[in-house]
């Protein structure tokens, strides 16, 4: 029977030493999928290649044959000793495939916990095998499926909702201190890259403006049009600190720059209105104690880190409802994935059943000799009659299973049963497809 087999490394289970040695960069993927697709006993297959894993998720004819096969052409077709690898790679087969797939788009298993990234990488991946013509109808099914089970985590979950970065985090927090941005303006202080960042969230964000101050001035003026902001002389920090709402402080000072007397007269000339300084410089550049001052809120890159670190807990019991979907999903595609070695079973039977009433209804005619058409009509009409009877029973049964818990168990028994070849499969599971797309039934009584 066919099984989804997916063979791959990620960053638990493999040093980025590794991982870059199987990497496949875009250049090279339809080269790779062509030689996928070419291993005896696959028929479709899509390669899934990010800085944190790399995956060969194929159908295999050959069921577990299908892992090593995979290991095989991995190593292969990087030139890395299988021997080296092996410590390095896992597979999952049938059902634990499925539900590797839906926790990787879902972004349960990426290295940190609900980052959107990945799913835009798994649907790179689906584009790149459809490019190429690599996938088939059942993974082009199992990643769309993926597709639909990463949206609904996000919708009924939060498991994606809360910043797990600092630059995130500061505007999250700005957003809770301050409330709506798009009147307030933002100051930089130093041009460092994790002020940078949150400067471009809370512009993304909807903030006002932005002023830019550095020792260099020639690097602020760089960072401002960036930002289409304006840039401020460092030694006129003080004449310009009234105009920003947000002040992101990030320098390489080895002593405060603003200290508490600095602000209180800020924040006298500003008649109180609320001030939010991020100061991610160690040492510090924003003097504590401002922190006592009314409407003046300091946090600094420990507070920063607390949030963070609460926000990960949150995304972890987040987690827990995103399995319980991730499990639901993985029932109802498996049952799916059983349907459709149920319909190639039900038309190897019928084809079987059929060439031995042909065969009896010739013998008959042969042994009735110059038969009228009336007296062959009666045969033939008697034989199809015999032959949808005896079918009827198992037939109805594949059929009733097919929605059934254990459609794979009647499977089996009715291939013994009625010794139909497996080879078979393939060719009926074609058929089957080619009377569905004409409007024809399969198996119909």
């Amino acid at each position: 029977m066919s099984e989804i087999v997916i063979v791959g490394l990620n960053h638990r289970t493999a040093p980025v030493e590794v991982r870059e040695r199987l990497a496949f960069p875009a250049d090279t993927v339809g080269h790779a999928l062509r030689g996928l697709r070419e291993i005896d006993g696959v028929s479709e297959g899509v390669i899934l290649s990010t800085c944190n894993r790399v995956e060969a998720c194929v159908l295999s004819e050959s069921g577990y044959g299908g892992v090593e096969s995979v290991k095989e052409f991995l190593a292969g077709f990087h030139g890395v000793p299988i021997g080296e690898l092996s410590d390095h790679l896992y597979h999952h087969l049938g059902e634990g495939a499925v539900r590797h797939l839906f926790r990787v788009s879902s972004s349960l298993d990426s290295m940190v916990l609900g980052e959107p990234q990945i799913l835009g990488q798994v649907k790179d991946a689906y584009g790149y095998a459809c490019e190429f013509k690599t996938i088939g109808p059942v993974l082009d099914k199992f990643f769309t499926k993926a597709f639909s089970v990463a949206k609904r985590v996000r919708t009924e979950t939060r498991v994606a909702n809360s910043a797990v970065s600092v630059s995130y985090a500061a505007v999250e927090l700005a957003k809770k201190i301050l409330g709506d941005l798009p009147d307030k303006v933002v100051m930089l202080i130093g041009a460092g890259e994790m002020c940078e960042l949150a400067a471009r969230h809370l512009l993304s964000a909807g903030a006002k403006g932005i002023l830019v101050t550095n020792r260099t001035f020639e690097r602020a003026v760089h960072l401002a049009e960036e930002f289409d902001g304006t840039a401020v002389r460092f030694e006129e920090l003080g004449v310009h600190l009234k105009r920003a709402d947000i002040i992101l402080s990030s320098t390489g000072s080895p002593h405060f720059i603003l200290k508490r007397e600095d602000v209180e007269a800020v924040i006298r000339i500003r008649r109180n209105r609320p001030m939010f300084f991020i100061d991610m410089a160690v040492p510090r550049d924003i003097d504590p104690d401002a922190n006592e001052i009314d409407n003046v809120y300091v946090y600094d890159i420990d507070d920063l880190n607390n949030v963070i670190e609460t926000n990960l807990e949150e995304r972890q019991r987040e987690a827990a409802l995103a399995e319980e979907i991730v499990v639901a999903e993985v029932a109802g595609f498996r049952r799916w994935l059983d349907s459709q070695q149920v319909t190639p079973t039900i038309v190897s039977l019928r084809r079987k059943f059929d060439e031995v009433r042909q065969a009896e209804v010739a013998k008959a005619l042969s042994a009735l000799g110059t038969a009228d058409p009336k007296t062959r009509k009666v045969v033939e009409s008697l034989a199809s009659s015999i032959l949808n009877k005896v079918l009827h029973a198992p037939i109805a049964s594949l059929k009733r299973e097919a929605n059934g818990r254990r459609p794979m168990e009647m499977v089996t028994v009715v291939r013994e049963i009625f010794d139909l070849p497996e080879e078979e499969a393939e060719g009926a599971r074609e058929g089957a497809e080619r009377a569905s797309e004409q409007g024809g039934t399969i198996g119909g009584q």
